[in-house]
Formats: C-alpha cells, structure tokens, sequence
C-alpha cells in the first residue's frame, strides 16, 4: 500500500539525522530510489534505536524521501521519547505512528497528535501513560480517528464510552425557585 519500508532499525542511532550516513536494512523488498538517490516510499522505520527526539526529523526526511510531506507510516517504536515533537503533527498524511516502548508519560503529548487528520492506527502501549487511570479512554477521546490502539482494534462501545467519560461534569447550579413554587 505505501511501498516497501526505509529501514533504520537496530542502527544504535542518537539523533534522526544519524540516518543520512547509514544504509538501510536490506529487507525482502527494496525501495525504489529515483535518479538522485530519494526514497518513493511513504514508510519510515526508525525503531529500536537510541532516539530521545525528533530534532532534525523534517530535513532529514526531505533527504531521504522524493515527497516527504507525504509519509503515512512512521516506527519510532523502542527508543527513548518523551515527547511528542511538534514536528510530527506536520505530517498530515500520516495514518500509522508507532510509539510503544518509549518514555511518554504525560498525556498532554498525545493531544497534540490530535492535529493528524489521517491518523488512524497508534501505539502507546510500555510508556509510562499507559498505567494512569482512563488511558485507553484518554487516548481513544483524544484521537477520534483511531481505528487500532495498540494492536487492538477500537471498538463503537469504547467510542461512546470514552466520549461519556470525556463528557464534563455538570455543576449543580442553585435554582431560584422559591419554596411555594415546590
């Protein structure tokens, strides 16, 4: 569906731009590179590695890639994040973003992933958010594209049920009814 994947895995990469002086995995299928050595690929693996940010990341995909704007599957699954780095919401075609085994442990990161319209299959599942009570909900409410959190499909019944958690709370307000009136 989006070609075959630019490999990066297992590299003991520090930073994204690590990935412009490494070769890619060679994998069953090879990705097809145009004239000036770019990938026409939309997928990024760049999974077990050593990556805490993503500084570098919107260069170092117009490096590699013929249309970087257009990345719609991205593995940054096993590293060291902890945040969600604004350039990721940059990405508006991304539907797969892999995140499981990392560092994120507030859920004001995930909010700002809501910006992806496309967006439909996350994983968060070994970050630390993952034990704070309603996390399936927060994430479901937060990303209302999702189809598959953490390798499980998003059911219609934990839809409304994230939107009835969601839901605010009404306060009671005093009416001003007089006591005849009761």
């Amino acid at each position: 569906m989006f070609g075959a994947p630019v490999d990066f895995s297992f590299k003991d990469l520090c930073s994204v731009e690590d990935v412009l002086s490494e070769e890619p995995n060679k994998g069953v299928h090879t990705p097809w590179r145009n004239s000036e050595g770019k990938f026409a690929s939309r997928v990024l693996r760049l999974n077990n590695n050593l990556l805490s940010n993503m500084n570098g990341l919107t260069e170092t995909l117009s490096a590699l890639f013929t249309e970087p704007k257009r990345l719609a599957w991205l593995d940054l699954s096993f590293n060291d994040i902890t945040h969600i780095h604004p350039v990721l919401t940059e990405l508006v075609e991304l539907r797969v973003l892999y995140l499981h085994g990392n560092s994120v442990c507030n859920f004001s990161e995930v909010d700002k992933l809501g910006a992806l319209p496309l967006l439909h299959t996350i994983t968060l599942h070994g970050n630390i958010i993952e034990t704070e009570h309603g996390y399936r909900n927060y994430v479901i409410t937060a990303l209302p594209h999702l189809k598959m959190m953490d390798f499980s499909a998003v059911t219609k019944q934990e839809r409304v049920m994230a939107s009835i958690w969601h839901r605010p709370r009404r306060s009671r307000k005093p009416t001003n009814r007089s006591t005849e009136d009761i």
